[in-house]
């Protein structure tokens, strides 16, 4: 039972997305970029942003030339805006320590900042073709289902998803590389969560979870994200009237946003104190750098 290499990374070169960070000439950075906005984001959102993002700019320096201010207004409605902060982080140390070049080893990846594991691996496979177990939540699910014959993931364990996925990688670099790009191409586009596409398979004859007569779920509830009414939502609120401004705002701009005071104040002060937002000297609030 399992993951046949070759037949799974044939089935890739045949019907993997042709997505603009796959392409030959995309660089490292580009790699890198992409990664990290597709945390918890889907690709089709992803896509026009990055395009947008790599043209203004193309190499780790010129994106830590800019504002943080400029950075988080450019994320746009990706989510999660944190994300353009640690990647402006990144990038300032990849210009000044690493040539403005993105590193290619998996520790050296790690020790730059907001880098974790997932990012650190899926950089050194997808950019320079190494082999590194990848493993994000598509990937595990496929392990599951084909190798343990689950109807999905348990909660993640680092060592053990790893080590799982690392079993299943052939010793050569390239080929393990493509491996995990297919097995995570498999779990978005087949393999899927909810109404996997079993018969559109390339490893439908050797899965796990077939031969167990694809067994319900059984382990511990996932947690459902809600979006409607949560901080996520009072926070991308309030950081869209900066972005939409041309400068610093008071804060009766910011009242009108939410309804409940009391949660909406809790979300500014969490803006200011993950660097999101900054107060003026004279009260008003700005993205940082831009006052």
């Amino acid at each position: 039972m399992g993951v046949d290499a070759d037949v799974l990374t044939e089935w890739f070169d045949e019907v993997g997305r042709d997505l603009p960070w796959r392409e030959p000439e995309c660089t490292a950075w580009g790699v890198l970029v992409s990664e990290i906005m597709l945390q918890q984001t889907p690709v089709a959102r992803v896509q026009p942003i990055w395009l947008e993002w790599m043209a203004r700019w193309p190499v780790p320096s010129a994106l830590a030339a800019s504002s943080q201010g400029e950075v988080v207004r450019a994320w746009g409605k990706l989510g999660y805006p944190r994300r353009a902060l640690r990647l402006h982080a990144a990038a300032a140390v990849i210009a000044a320590e690493h040539g403005d070049v993105v590193p290619s080893d998996v520790d050296t990846l790690l020790a730059l900042p907001g880098i974790g594991a997932y990012t650190a691996r899926a950089v050194a496979a997808f950019a320079y073709g190494k082999r590194a177990p990848v493993v994000d939540t598509n990937v595990r699910r496929v392990v599951a289902r084909a190798v343990h014959g689950a109807g999905d993931a348990g909660p993640p364990s680092n060592t053990r998803d790893m080590a799982d996925v690392e079993a299943l990688l052939p010793p050569e670099d390239a080929p393990a590389a493509k491996l995990s790009a297919a097995l995570m191409e498999l779990g978005a586009l087949v393999c899927t969560a909810r109404s996997p596409r079993c018969a559109d398979c390339p490893i439908y004859d050797d899965c796990a979870w077939q031969h167990a007569g694809r067994p319900a779920y059984a382990g511990p509830a996932k947690q459902v994200q809600k979006f409607a009414g949560t901080d996520r939502q009072v926070r991308g609120l309030l950081l869209d009237v900066l972005r939409g401004s041309e400068g610093p705002v008071e804060k009766a701009r910011l009242d009108l946003v939410w309804h409940e005071s009391g949660q909406r104040d809790r979300c500014l002060d969490s803006l200011l104190v993950d660097g999101l937002l900054e107060q003026t000297g004279d009260g008003l609030f700005a993205l940082p750098g831009e006052h």
